[in-house]
């Protein structure tokens, strides 16, 4: 499964109150599954057959099932057959079948008739509704609702055949994991149905069925078959996630050594889905606008995501699928893996992307979160859906691919594909553990990966490693020492931290007398403080040398002060990213002062690299947002238009001919930091000129910057322009449009025109996937938090109702962008009586973003009105 940050989706789970799982009494081996959905009830009925092997002598049965209403239940063992009596556990989510003859051990066969709903919840087998209002039916399983289609082992070590049968309307389309073995007319008149292939064993969890009004483009790789489906007037906008898909059927192949283990791929764009993507055996789901987009006009930003979104789900169809983990606690290792596979798949593709720097940058995300308190370890025991459903996060995607980032640059590329080789052909079609993982990895590399990975897996946090160099003649004693960084300065600074990790380490040397060129060499830290020695001497070693350690860097300001001097000539576009982010971290906890950040930033401003710059900017724009005040904003909008100024007049605001994808997006990011961050009035006015052009003719702006232009228009703009907004959002022709727009309603500094988005989100004209993604960018609009919070706080009901399962967390996490004690404690005061199961961990989590902000801006806000007084004026002069 894919979250995506470009619009805030997230996945609706179910969510029950206490553990959650099977006795161990028998075990399934295959599924005979009928499904018929009744579009004018919006209900359907099951027929199901499970074969499966008594494990002990036993006289129930116990099955996952939910909002199941069972008609007849039978148990054949032997030679008798016996109607078993139902007791349903809501709670848990159980059904117990109780016979009055005990089962033997052996073969059993289950048969089950039912009915069930087609709910709005975008969980289970659900209803879906095209732009026209036409009704499609789908399935979306992960991790707990299987369940709600049909009775089952609803756990991903039962794994076990599938044999899947649709009845639909005539005229329907019927897609599931196998490919189609028969289409017949009948049962009855104004039906046909569809029977297909035997699945190979899988886990209930990627069982996928779509029903509905679909068309799809065709084309194949390797051999394999490969159709990308959507709604009616999709086709013209598929064609680009079947090059994709062509793509990465043909790198994955190679890659795992093993051949593609399913008979086809599908993949299909859904107008209502809650996740961005679910890996589902051999048919893929997506939200639409992840899946179709409009190849020669949509934006490089959605080209990539698309991208990189289909690598993720296909790489999970081998690391996920064809071995699945025993139980949720090791879901980590499915979605870091395809996190961190997917990059890598698409840049053999479009190596021009520079998607390694993205990964860089992916990484100081993580180590964002992990620097809070209220992090987790990756490896997190779990029980309850509610539990489960909280491990879909950061840490599970984002720490684990950066983790397997650094394992893959300790072990040599090749020695790490050989361990994932040997990994997958040894529990192909069976499920494994993260320890049968690093012991594959430790066998073929020789390298103690069994050691090392269990530090940074099993305990919370990551690593602060702190540097110091002294010279002794031509070469270098380097001495690392670590301690777990917090944001919280009073745990960071405390001398009480035990955690301790083995580090894979590699130094960096800049250039000495005696050598003019930069020295690496790598090492691994095992203890809390050791020493090496370097051949050289020079005025700064990198603690972090290729950017691929997961672990924070500190310097002394010396030290960090000789780095700036050379940034931009001896380290890596990855490597100054990196240090970047270590270079705020340091400023976060004290350890740096607030100027030495803004005067490395001014080493920069020759730095033409599209993915350092975002890295600078983002920062930037975080500075102008939360710590200046206003008596020294001037002084820091100058300041800022100063520093991007070269690179605005370098690249202009119109595309040329020959502009890369780097550099359109560039382009797009600086204009938005001058813009939002800077106040730059020229640029302004160049973005609503950009917005009346895009308004008159949509196709004659470049899409990546017409999203800056627009959400930049809207920062100043007026009713008139907000109607015309929404009259656009009205008649988008594609999705890409359709979330521009609707975006964009969510920039305004009008209170009035926010509070008209707030109202509009909640209306039955938004689909109920994208109502909370709305509210949550109103409250993280420095101009609509409050309104946007004081309206969750009156409308909670509603938002409740819409945001089943995880999507209420989407609120939750939006207040962590909230920098005010005062908005601080209402939080805290109303989550502690309006309860998100779901999201315990997200509220405590933006509870600490918020107070670290304030406690930043009260620790560096009068450094850099300091520093402003002494540099703002006079930059660049």
């Amino acid at each position: 499964m894919k979250r995506l940050p470009l619009i805030a989706v997230l996945f609706a789970l179910s969510c029950f109150a206490t553990a959650q799982r099977l006795p161990e009494l028998a075990v399934p081996e295959s599924y005979k599954l009928t499904l018929t959905p009744n579009f004018d009830k919006d209900n359907f009925t099951g027929d199901e057959t499970i074969r499966i092997r008594v494990l002990k002598t036993t006289s129930q049965i116990v099955l996952n099932a939910a909002e199941i209403n069972f008609q007849d239940v039978t148990i054949a063992s032997s030679s008798t057959r016996q109607r078993a009596n139902i007791r349903l556990d809501k709670e848990k989510g159980m059904a117990t079948l109780v016979v009055d003859k005990p089962l033997q051990p052996g073969t059993a066969t289950i048969e089950a008739r039912y009915t069930g709903i087609l709910n709005n919840e975008l969980r289970g087998f659900y209803l879906g509704k095209e732009g026209s209002g036409k009704k499609y039916a789908v399935t979306q399983f992960e991790a707990t609702d299987a369940r709600r289609a049909f009775p089952s082992f609803d756990e991903p070590a039962y794994k076990a055949t599938f044999d899947v049968s649709v009845i639909a309307d005539k005229g329907q389309t019927a897609i599931s994991n196998g490919k189609i073995i028969s289409d017949t007319p009948g049962p009855v008149e104004d039906k046909h149905t569809v029977r297909f292939a035997t699945t190979p064993k899988m886990s209930s969890y990627l069982v996928a069925i779509a029903v509905g009004d679909f068309e799809y483009v065709e084309g194949s790789a390797d051999g394999i078959p490969i159709r990308i489906y959507g709604p009616p007037g999709s086709k013209q906008y598929s064609t680009y996630a079947l090059e994709v898909g062509e793509q990465c059927m043909k790198y994955f192949n190679q890659y795992f050594g093993i051949r593609y283990p399913f008979e086809k791929l599908d993949m299909i764009g859904l107008p209502d889905f809650s996740a961005g993507a679910m890996e589902n055996t051999a048919l893929i789901t997506y939200r639409e606008v992840i899946l179709q987009l409009d190849d020669k006009h949509a934006s490089v930003g959605l080209h990539k995501e698309i991208a990189t979104v289909i690598a993720h789900e296909m790489a999970h169809q081998w690391f996920g699928d064809l071995v699945t983990m025993k139980w949720w606690d090791d879901i980590w290792l499915n979605e870091g893996f395809a996190t961190w596979m997917e990059n890598k798949a698409v840049a053999a593709w479009k190596p021009e992307w520079n998607l390694n720097l993205d990964d860089v940058r992916e990484t100081g995300s993580a180590l964002n979160v992990d620097s809070l308190q209220n992090t987790r370890p990756v490896h997190q025991p779990v029980e309850t859906p509610a539990q489960i459903q909280e491990l879909f996060d950061g840490i599970a995607y984002g720490k684990a691919a950066a983790v397997l980032r650094m394992l893959e640059a300790y072990l040599g590329a090749e020695n790490f594909r050989a361990g994932v080789n040997a990994y997958l052909k040894q529990h192909a079609y069976a499920n494994a553990t993260a320890d049968d993982f690093w012991s594959a990895l430790a066998a073929v590399s020789k390298k103690p990966v069994d050691r090392v990975m269990p530090t940074f897996v099993k305990q919370p946090g990551a690593p602060m490693v702190f540097l110091k160099a002294k010279c002794a003649g031509n070469s270098a004693t380097v001495t690392l020492w670590q301690k777990r960084y917090f944001y919280d300065r009073a745990l960071f600074n405390s001398g009480s931290n035990p955690e301790l990790w083995q580090v894979p380490v590699c130094m960096k040397e800049g250039p000495s007398p005696t050598s003019a060129k930069a020295q690496d060499k790598c090492e691994l830290l095992t203890k809390k403080e050791e020493s090496f020695v370097l051949p050289g001497c020079a005025p700064w070693v990198l603690a972090n040398a290729g950017a691929a350690g997961y672990y924070r860097s500190g310097y002394d300001p010396e030290m960090m002060r000789a780095m700036a001097h050379d940034v931009q000539h001896d380290l890596t576009p990855a490597e100054r990213i990196m240090l970047l982010s270590d270079a705020w971290a340091s400023v976060r906890v004290g350890q740096q002062q607030i100027g030495d950040y803004l005067a490395l930033a001014e080493g920069l401003r020759a730095d033409r690299n599209r993915a350092v710059m975002a890295q600078l900017t983002n920062q930037l724009e975080y500075i102008g947002e939360y710590l200046v005040t206003d008596g020294d904003r001037e002084s820091y909008q100058l300041w800022v238009r100063r520093l991007l100024a070269p690179i605005a007049k370098e690249l202009g605001w119109q595309p040329r001919a020959g502009d890369s994808d780097e550099l359109k997006s560039l382009r797009a990011r600086v204009m938005h930091t001058l813009a939002y961050t800077g106040r730059d009035p020229d640029v302004l006015i160049e973005a609503r000129k950009l917005t009346e052009q895009a308004f008159e003719s949509p196709t004659s702006v470049d899409r990546t910057i017409a999203a800056t232009a627009l959400s930049l228009a809207a920062m100043n703009g007026d009713a008139s322009l907000y109607d015309r907004i929404f009259d656009h959002l009205k008649k988008a022709s594609t999705p890409e449009v359709y979330y521009l727009y609707l975006q964009t309603l969510s920039r305004f500094s009008d209170p009035k025109l926010l509070q008209r988005t707030l109202e509009y989100a909640l209306t039955p004209s938004v689909r109920s996937q994208d109502a909370l993604g709305i509210i949550s960018r109103v409250m993280e609009n420095p101009a609509g938090a409050r309104l946007a919070w004081d309206f969750v706080r009156s409308h909670w009901p509603e938002i409740e109702k819409i945001g089943t399962g995880f999507m209420s967390g989407e609120v939750v996490e939006a207040t962590g962008a909230f920098c005010d004690a005062g908005l601080g404690e209402e939080v805290k005061d109303f989550f502690s009586s309006h309860k998100v199961p779901t999201a315990e961990r997200t509220l405590k989590q933006s509870l600490e973003r918020m107070n670290y902000c304030v406690d930043l801006k009260s620790q560096q806000g009068s450094k850099l009105a300091s520093w402003l007084e002494q540099h703002g004026a006079s930059a660049g002069e």
